[in-house]
């Protein structure tokens, strides 16, 4: 299992943080998985949270942006992208990992990367956080994005 080694993270002071789930609407119960281990993970901190739904990953990026402008800590990005037949699959993955990583940097701020790049759905549902799943990839976008929060405070 690819979560094996996970690190243990500190969200102490995390409550102070405001922070906005961008999430694709493809692939909706995979998604809908996502953004439900985000916000317990949101709400166990304690911090304001808001979700802000898409079509899809390519238009993560340009929403994250906007909300890390318009005053959000941090941005929690879900999406889902499962391969096809065709070469969209590459070229919607590659935008989405490289604008959000834009994102990031420009702004400053954190982006919690949770966009799922599948073969299947099965792989989507094995890290969607179901019961019986073996991860749960949208709470761990959300840990990764409030303890980056915290250390960018820090500084």
């Amino acid at each position: 299992m690819s979560g094996h080694g996970a690190p243990h993270i500190d969200l102490s002071g995390a409550s102070a943080l405001r922070v906005v789930i961008v999430a694709g609407m493809w692939h909706e119960t995979i998604a809908e998985g996502l953004i439900a281990g985000a916000i317990r993970v949101l709400e166990a901190a304690g911090c304001e949270h808001s979700l802000i739904r898409v079509p899809g990953s390519f238009e993560l990026p340009v929403v994250a942006q906007a909300a890390l402008q318009k005053g959000a800590d941090a941005v929690v990005a879900l999406g889902v992208i499962i391969r096809g037949g065709t070469p969209h699959f590459d070229y919607v993955s590659s935008a989405a990992t490289t604008g959000l990583t834009t994102v990031a940097l420009a702004t400053g701020k954190p982006v919690g990367f949770g966009v799922l790049t599948l073969d299947d759905e099965a792989q989507g549902i094995d890290r969607a956080g179901f019961e019986g799943s073996s991860e749960d990839k949208g709470a761990e976008a959300a840990e990764a994005a409030l303890h980056t929060a915290l250390v960018l405070r820090g500084l």
